[in-house]
């Protein structure tokens, strides 16, 4: 055999390695050698030999009392050296900006400041859209589709008091919005139009962190200069980068979501 051969031999078994760990690291509880080899692609007796190699390194380990394998210690130390290098906003500036282009919406990144959800990024669609709107502007919590996102996804001691003091503004209940939070946390997408800038429509949705966590909120908005026909498509790019970001930060998309 030559030498290309071999090397090329070698590099296959470690993406074949590297895919049965992946198997390992998909299951969120330890996993049986059958279920892996399945994930895998394998055959029982190949994935036994790769598992072997990886409880060899310090990778996996494999439970006495029923056999099962789990991740080790060195993958784990791996995992969490690869988290400290995440920054959702430098994978969001790769992501959103083209996202924005393909569907002419222009794109909002959205964190929760001291007085509410607050413009931290902006990338313009094809037309952009010419609003009040920018860099650090405030958006309202319960009549913005981005607030809408921050209510039914972000910890309800951080919004409490926002809410609170906005229905005492416009004379409401917090109660009124239980439907709002419910049917956001279903679909994972918030839509409004016109209510926060005459002639506006937006469309929001969350990204999540490794801990389940909402990271940033993620807004399209489009005005008249858009057509309403390019908002099925522009739903489905929204969706589709918040889950890509989502599990870049190493979280975990919602599988029951309408929005799948």
């Amino acid at each position: 055999m030559s030498d290309g051969a071999k090397a090329r031999r070698g590099i296959q078994s470690v993406v074949t390695g590297l895919r049965v760990l992946s198997s390992v690291a998909g299951n969120r509880e330890p996993a049986s050698l059958s279920s892996i080899a399945k994930a895998s692609g394998l055959s029982a007796s190949q994935a036994h030999r790769y598992l072997s190699s990886l409880i060899e390194a310090g990778m996996v380990r494999q439970e006495e009392r029923l056999g099962l394998y789990d991740l080790d210690a060195g993958a784990i130390r791996i995992g969490l050296s690869a988290l400290t290098r995440m920054d959702v906003f430098r994978l969001s500036d790769d992501v959103l900006p083209q996202m924005a282009k393909e569907c002419s919406h222009t794109c909002l990144v959205t964190v929760w400041g001291d007085n509410g959800p607050t413009v931290v990024r902006w990338h313009p669609g094809d037309p952009p859209v010419t609003t009040s709107i920018n860099i650090g502007s405030v958006l309202p919590l319960l009549t913005s589709a981005t607030g809408a996102v921050f209510y039914a996804f972000a910890d309800k001691d951080l919004t409490r008091a926002k809410a609170e003091e906005q229905c005492a503004l416009m004379n409401w209940k917090p109660s009124d919005f239980h439907d709002l939070r419910e049917q956001t946390r279903r679909s994972l997408v918030a839509t409004v139009r016109g209510k926060v800038i005459p002639g506006l429509r937006a469309m929001a949705c969350p990204v999540f962190d490794v801990q389940g966590r909402l990271a940033i909120g993620v807004t399209l908005i489009a005005g008249d200069g858009v057509p309403r026909s390019t908002d099925a498509n522009a739903r489905k790019c929204l969706v589709k980068s918040c889950r890509e970001l989502t599990e870049a930060l190493g979280g975990q998309w919602p599988s029951s979501s309408l929005a799948d």
